[in-house]
């Protein structure tokens, strides 16, 4: 089952500010150094002086010189040769990618987003590339080599538009034998065991192989093993059932969790709330579960006795999602490539704080991301065009420069 959810404490919140700032800085002169040695390699590629070493090609002289693989000196050798100008004769050609050098020089790029770069501009025709060669390289400042690659494939779709539809041959079971056993386990948490036929089998283990991919547009790597991610993926698929409007009632109600809590506790996000009368949860997930659950909230007396029992409210009406599907099309956190189906509505100004139920204070998240905005300096905000806006923290970006996600393909008008 996931993490629980826990405010950060501050002392160990500051320390891991300042390792970041620090490793950001070493990072960008580590960088710099690195572009400083294409621009030395170009140099003595464009000299044509390598066999007064005895070598009749730079790669083996600079696997000999630098102690390096074969591979390695390769991709050195390859960046250098796509961001600065290159000696074909007596004519000096112009670099592939001349901005992403520059930028590069500056200690902006990681390696990984400048190899994505060269390999989406070696894709693209060579008469687009002083319009997609920005791009790229503003979206290399900002995101990971996914988003990169992603960019470049959707230039490259806009000059060459192709794509088939998904093919979609699959039959359903017949006469299957199948059982599914749930039970509490005594020290907390559940055990499912299902014993299912082929059919159903190779469907669900598709379905939980599609929804089990590691996560991006996170800033750390996802650990998650295996198994991890499979147990994650199979509580994505009952999120989806229960957010789906053709579930059966239950005595001419909606299935539903009840999450018992406080209202102090739930505003503080400090102590714990009860989950369907049956184990705890922290008062941060209370929170998360607040943002697009229906919350029937319950005054109880000194012992225990209810008092007031309100009807529920603040629910994400069915119509306010579907103009969520449109506008965010999918997880709105930068980098995230999760569908509309796998998302939550997210109040931005909480409603336990007098945040309204309105568009302009909802945008989709993953369960995933959802957490993370919860827990972490992230703030989220409405930009005057609209749309959902993601401030990182200052020990992530000093300037704190508004990020978007770009992973979803626009709508097809």
């Amino acid at each position: 089952m996931p993490a629980k959810t826990r405010a950060p404490d501050p002392a160990d919140l500051a320390v891991a500010d300042k390792f970041a700032i620090t490793v950001r800085e070493q990072l960008r002169v580590m960088r710099r150094a690195q572009a400083e040695l294409g621009k030395t390699l170009a140099a003595f590629v464009n000299s044509n002086t390598v066999s007064a070493h005895g070598f009749s090609r730079v790669q083996p002289w600079l696997v000999d010189i630098g102690n390096m693989s074969k591979p390695s000196a390769k991709e050195l050798l390859k960046r250098a040769r796509a961001l600065h100008p290159r000696q074909d004769g007596p004519t000096l050609l112009p670099a592939l990618a001349p901005l992403t050098g520059a930028a590069a020089a500056e200690g902006l790029l990681s390696d990984d987003n400048i190899d994505m770069i060269i390999a989406a501009l070696d894709a693209i025709p060579a008469e687009h590339h002083d319009t997609a060669e920005p791009k790229l390289v503003g979206m290399a400042q900002q995101g990971g080599p996914d988003q990169v690659r992603e960019a470049g494939e959707r230039i490259l779709a806009h000059i060459r538009p192709d794509g088939d539809p998904p093919d979609d041959d699959g039959e359903p079971p017949r006469d299957p034998e199948r059982s599914c056993l749930l039970r509490k386990k005594r020290r907390g948490g559940w055990r499912l065991e299902a014993d299912v036929d082929d059919v159903a089998g190779a469907f669900m283990n598709a379905t939980i192989d599609a929804m089990s991919q590691r996560r991006t547009g996170g800033d750390e790597p996802d650990t998650r093993s295996v198994t991890q991610r499979r147990g994650d993926a199979l509580v994505d698929v009952f999120d989806l059932a229960m957010n789906s409007p053709e579930l059966p009632t239950q005595a001419g109600d909606r299935v539903h969790v009840t999450v018992t809590v406080q209202a102090e506790v739930l505003k503080s996000a400090m102590g714990r709330a009860c989950l369907d009368l049956t184990g705890e949860i922290s008062a941060w997930e209370a929170r998360i579960w607040a943002c697009d659950c229906t919350l029937i909230p319950a005054v109880l007396g000194a012992d225990g006795e209810v008092l007031d029992l309100g009807r529920a409210k603040r629910l994400i009406t069915p119509g306010q999602r579907r103009a969520l599907y449109l506008r965010d099309r999918g997880c709105a956190y930068p980098g995230c490539t999760r569908k509309p189906r796998n998302t939550q509505g997210h109040h931005i100004v909480a409603w336990e704080h007098g945040g309204p139920t309105d568009l302009n204070n909802l945008v989709l998240l993953c369960a995933f991301h959802h957490r993370k905005i919860h827990r972490t300096g992230w703030d989220v905000r409405m930009a005057p065009d609209g749309l959902p806006e993601f401030v990182p923290p200052h020990w992530l970006d000093p300037t704190r420069k508004p990020r978007r996600n770009t992973m979803h393909p626009p709508l097809a008008l």
